[in-house]
């Protein structure tokens, strides 16, 4: 009678992991696949457009390629032309979101928690809230100058709306039980508003920062472009004035970069904050 010995089994080291580890694992490759899907449309337009600037089918002037707009981009690093800009618009717009998503926080959690505040202060900011942005531009320059001022003012203005809306309905649709029972407890009106209301606006304030961004974003192309002297809005409007188009690019395609890196760091900020509802 023969014996026979077996080869071992070779296993995946993953076999014997932690099913957290295994978890993670999946949720990394899936949004790995996600990223490369998401790429994949832009990657075939650049390429496309390149082999159409290449082959002569599109005006070079009005449609320059990405290899070009890729030298005027490396052009404008090694010049400290794109530095300084970049700082200077950077600097506006924090201190203009900061201000206006400040203050929309503020008054609409005050308008949330208030029936009175309410009363008094929604009707005109819904009015304040329907004048075109656009218009209030040449206003702004007329009582603050072309200074930093205006440019600070309109990029608050169109942060302030919708920040201050989202939060309101944060508030506003917080379960009535959940006031109920902080009143059984006892909670003081900042106890309530710190362990209650709060947490509950969350995925209301991280929407309203979000779309407050954008609008940020586009109000600080517009102030700069209307009157600046320094600023990503003026690199693109005085490369205009030159024809000097794959700089005109330079700018959509950095103003495009920077939008959805911060749309990107609020939705991370997001996933961290609401972390405990998936427990």
């Amino acid at each position: 009678m023969s014996s026979h010995s077996s080869a071992p089994r070779r296993t995946s080291k993953w076999a014997h992991s932690p099913p957290e580890h295994r978890n993670r694992r999946a949720v990394l490759l899936r949004r790995a696949g996600d990223a490369l899907l998401g790429l994949l449309l832009p990657v075939a337009v650049l390429v496309l457009w390149q082999w159409f600037g290449d082959a002569g089918r599109i005006s070079p002037l009005l449609f320059p390629t990405p290899s070009v707009i890729w030298a005027s981009f490396l052009w404008l690093l090694e010049t400290g032309m794109l530095g300084e800009s970049l700082g200077v618009s950077l600097a506006r717009t924090a201190a203009g979101f900061g201000l206006g998503a400040g203050l929309g926080l503020v008054v609409g959690l005050a308008v949330g928690l208030s029936r009175v505040i309410e009363r008094l202060l929604d009707s005109s900011v819904q009015m304040l809230r329907m004048i075109p942005h656009i218009s209030v531009t040449f206003l702004f320059v007329l009582w603050f100058g072309i200074g930093e001022t205006s440019k600070i003012m309109l990029i608050a203005k169109g942060s302030f709306f919708p920040l201050y809306i989202y939060t309101f309905l944060g508030v506003r649709n917080t379960d009535n039980k959940l006031f109920e029972v902080v009143r059984v407890l006892g909670y003081s009106r900042f106890k309530t508003l710190v362990r209650l209301v709060l947490p509950a606006t969350v995925p209301g304030v991280m929407l309203g920062i979000r779309l407050s961004l954008a609008i940020a974003w586009v109000s600080l192309v517009v102030s700069e472009m209307m009157g600046s002297t320094s600023g990503l809005g003026y690199l693109m409007m005085d490369a205009r004035a030159m024809s000097d188009t794959p700089i005109v690019f330079v700018g959509i395609a950095l103003f495009t970069l920077l939008g959805k890196l911060t749309d990107m760091l609020v939705v991370y900020m997001e996933r961290r904050l609401l972390a405990w509802r998936g427990s």
